[in-house]
Parts: structure tokens; C-alpha cells; sequence
């Protein structure tokens, strides 16, 4: 198979509008996207941003070679003046983002784009597989964290992940979310997420007696000896021979930090079961892990029934976030240069209500409470408004403009940094650790209430009087 250049990682559709922009004189026109979602997977009250840096990489290295415009030639539908223009190709525009890690919400720019048409728009395909595959982990591995209540979570789904792609980025998203380490070592290699493993079942099977397995594998590993306890009878076998192990290698040693794992059965009795046991055997330090189909809810209600459980391994469910496998992001045209340079606002209006779109090039700014330094409102503003914060700002309910709220102690901070401008990366991504931390303590800004798994309170994402005025007017202009 011949090496995949991912600039062809595009819609066939973007390389024909991309031809008639060209034909057209439209190229030249420099124009404007957001990169948004409608919705909260699983019914959440906001989402965890994700995939930027692998945005940025694309963009960087988004070349159109002889091989590339040859397969377009080949399909009779491409002007020679196009694919000469392909092979020359730059990115030049801009791009704004908020950085990973933040939490974000319906119908606010998680990326903005303005660059000339033709350029923007030969990207969308790329930055929203980007966008919508991390996002989506990283917003589940969050939910999943919260549920553990400061327990460890590894991320165990590389085998269940859709592609290899999707367990590596997965990996890298999981841990930005809150995910302690991954069983992905690609993903450690790549991108410094943590590895951990422990042992299969196949391992146990391949000795002569459950004992002998546990014991070679503590002398082999004896600072990271996880003992798989369930291949057999956790309770009669399992259990009993992980302590004669710890005990006979581990313990005249000096080593205490050691754990068992159960993967099946009623994990909530059984981790109660075999934490007293561990205990009257004098290894109250032995932690246990817990696997086998977890998500938020399970975890939720085993730390509810009082599970002796430490550390929580999590798979298939974390990384295809089973439950709401679709993020849903979108990218929409909202504004286009004008022939006197003006940019001028566009709108897309839909039966559907959810889908009218927030016109311009906007800026989003995320205002917090002084006093407890809680996120309390997002607002959307026109490209060149600023919010002093010094000053007192109402803001309303875009559908219920009667809702109103002056803010008089607060801070508003400019969530969309620039991340390409003319073309150059103007933006380096910090270490994936310092992101984490980063969505960590943005997390913790956010009220409890918006944080609830069931019925979260609505986040607002206010317009400006002024973005309100504009939406409403081309609104009215379309019933004419």
C-alpha cells in the first residue's frame, strides 16, 4: 500500500466546490467558519475540547502532490487551472481555537477559520474528524473520572477502538479528560500517556497451577505486580494464592505496593469480599482493580454500594464512548469578505430550529464570578467587540431575550487564541500533562449543577446586543 498523504482525507465534495470557487473568482475571497457542535453527548452539560494539536500538524503539512492530482485528473470533473493551483497549495489563512482541555458548549466556536475560500474549506473534512473523534473521548473519560470520585481510571479499549487511529488519538484524548494511563503503548510513545498493563487470563492458563503464575510473574515484575485473579474461582483460588504470592516474594522484600485485579462477576461483593480477606491477611496496602464493560453509571453505582474498588480499568465503553458515539460537530459558513474588503455576515436557516446558525466572525469570551471564580456565562460577540470587565454587562437569553442578568464583579476572559496566522503556527501546544491539568482545573470552575450526569443546568452561550441585532435582521431579510 502506498504511503497515505491525509490531504486527500477530504469529502469529493470540497475538491468540486474548491474547482468552482476557482472558476469563479471566488478563491481569492477570503472567508469565514466556525467549527461548533448542537449537542452534549450522553445529555451532559458540556463537552471537554479535544484534537487541536493533531489539527495543527495537518495544516502544517497539507501539500497536494503529482500523485494526488493525478487521481483528480483522472476523474474529468478538475480544470488543469485547479489542479495547478492544488500543487502550489499553502494554507494562508488564520485559525483561532480554545485550547484542549476547556470545557465547551452548544453552538459556540470550538475553532474559527478565515482564510480565502477555497483554503477553508479544503480542510473541513480533517479538522472536524479531528475535533469531533477526541472531543468525544475526552468528554466521556471526564464524565468517567468524575464517577470515580478521585479513583484511579486507566483507559483499557485499544483492541474495541474503531481503527488504530482511533486508539492511539483515543489514548491521547482519554488522558486529557482526566484518564490516569492507557493500556496503548503506541499512544505512551507518541504522545507520553502514561502505559500500564497487567496480565491476561492466557498468562494464568499457561502454568501448571494459578500459584506458579502469580509467583514467577511477582518475581519478574516485582514493582508492578497486578495478579489477575478470576481466571479460576476468585474467592477460593484467586484471591488466597495472590496473597501467598505477595507474601512469600514480595513482602520479605520490602515491597508493599502491589494489587489484584477482577475482571467479571459482581465486582461490588466480590471487591468487598476479597478487600477483607486481603485485610485479616495483613495487606491492607494491596489495592484492587476493577475491569470488565465499565462506564460512568456502573463506576457511579459501585462507589455507591461501597465497592472495595482503588483503581477502575476501562474499555470499550470509554473509547467508542458506546452511549453517544457521535459528537457532532459541524462547520459553517458565517461570514464572507465583500468586494471593498468588508466582511459580511451569512447565516444558514433551517425548519429545524437548532440549526439556525450564529452569523460573523465572532469572538467568545467566558465570564467568571470574582468572588467564588465559578464559570457563570459565555457570550458571543462581533470581531471587534471587547468586554471591559470593569464595566457592568447585561446579558440576555438569545431565545428569551426577557431574561436578563447585569454582571457588575466578574472577569471575562477571550477563550479563542490565535493558533495560525498568515499561514504560520503562531501556537505551540503545551505538554499533554499541563493540558490535563489545565481541563482538570477548568473542570472544577464549572458549578456542580452543570456538572450532573441527568438533567445538568443549561450553561448559557449569551449573543451581544449587537450579534443578536445582526441574526435578527438576517432573519427578517429572509422572509422577504
Amino acid at each position: 500500500m502506498k504511503e497515505q498523504n491525509i490531504s486527500m482525507l477530504a469529502d469529493f465534495y470540497e475538491f468540486t466546490m474548491s474547482n468552482g470557487y476557482l472558476q469563479n473568482g471566488f478563491y481569492k475571497r477570503t472567508t469565514c467558519f466556525d467549527l461548533f457542535f448542537r449537542s452534549v453527548p450522553d445529555g451532559g452539560g458540556f463537552a471537554i475540547a479535544a484534537g487541536l494539536e493533531q489539527v495543527m500538524d495537518y495544516i502544517e503539512n497539507l501539500r497536494f502532490g503529482k500523485d494526488e492530482t493525478d487521481f483528480l485528473r483522472s476523474k474529468n470533473l478538475f480544470s488543469e487551472d485547479f489542479l495547478s493551483y492544488l500543487e502550489s497549495f499553502s494554507f494562508s489563512g488564520d485559525i483561532y481555537a480554545v485550547p484542549e482541555g476547556t470545557p465547551v458548549f452548544p453552538n459556540e466556536p470550538i475553532l474559527t477559520v478565515k482564510a480565502p475560500a477555497i483554503e477553508a474549506q479544503i480542510i473541513e473534512t480533517y479538522l472536524l474528524l479531528a475535533i469531533n473523534h477526541q472531543s468525544l473521548i475526552a468528554t466521556k473519560a471526564n464524565r468517567i473520572v468524575r464517577a470515580a470520585q478521585g479513583r484511579t481510571v486507566l483507559e483499557f479499549g485499544s483492541r474495541r477502538a474503531q481503527g488504530a487511529q482511533g486508539a492511539i488519538d483515543g489514548a491521547r484524548a482519554a488522558y486529557i479528560g482526566g484518564a490516569d494511563a492507557t493500556a496503548c503503548a503506541l499512544s505512551d510513545m507518541l504522545y507520553g500517556v502514561p502505559a500500564s498493563g497487567t496480565m491476561a487470563h492466557s498468562w494464568v492458563q499457561m502454568f501448571d497451577s494459578e500459584y506458579e503464575a502469580f509467583e514467577t510473574y511477582c518475581r519478574l515484575y516485582p514493582n508492578n505486580a497486578t495478579l489477575l485473579v478470576d481466571t479460576y474461582n476468585t474467592l477460593k483460588s484467586g484471591v488466597p494464592n495472590a496473597i501467598k504470592a505477595f507474601k512469600e516474594i514480595l513482602l520479605p522484600r520490602g515491597i508493599t505496593n502491589f494489587a489484584i485485579r477482577l475482571d467479571s462477576g459482581d465486582i461490588s461483593y466480590l471487591s468487598k469480599q476479597a478487600r477483607k480477606m486481603l485485610d485479616d491477611a495483613g495487606l491492607k496496602s494491596c489495592k484492587i482493580v476493577a475491569s470488565n464493560s465499565l462506564d460512568e453509571y456502573l463506576i457511579r453505582d459501585l462507589v455507591l454500594q461501597g465497592a472495595q474498588v482503588d483503581i477502575f480499568g476501562v474499555g470499550e465503553r470509554l473509547i467508542t464512548s458506546k452511549s453517544s458515539p457521535v459528537f457532532g460537530g459541524v462547520y459553517k459558513l458565517t461570514a464572507v469578505e465583500s468586494g471593498d474588503g468588508q466582511l459580511v455576515p451569512k447565516i444558514k436557516i433551517s425548519e429545524n430550529v437548532g440549526k439556525i446558525t450564529n452569523p460573523h466572525f465572532k469572538r467568545l469570551y467566558r465570564l467568571y464570578d470574582k468572588k467564588s471564580g465559578k464559570a457563570m456565562a459565555d457570550q458571543l460577540c462581533v470581531y471587534d467587540e471587547e468586554i471591559d470587565d470593569s464595566k457592568p454587562l447585561t446579558i440576555f437569553d438569545p431565545e428569551a431575550t426577557w431574561k436578563k442578568k447585569t454582571l457588575e464583579d466578574y472577569t471575562a476572559r477571550d477563550m479563542l487564541i490565535p493558533v495560525f496566522k498568515n499561514g504560520k503556527r503562531v501556537y505551540d501546544s503545551p505538554p499533554l500533562d499541563k493540558i490535563r491539568e489545565y481541563c482538570g482545573k477548568e473542570v472544577g470552575l464549572l458549578w456542580d449543577e452543570v456538572k450532573r450526569f441527568e438533567n445538568p443546568h443549561r450553561y448559557y452561550v449569551d449573543l451581544s446586543e449587537r450579534l443578536w441585532n445582526i441574526k435578527r435582521d438576517l432573519l427578517e431579510s429572509a422572509k422577504r
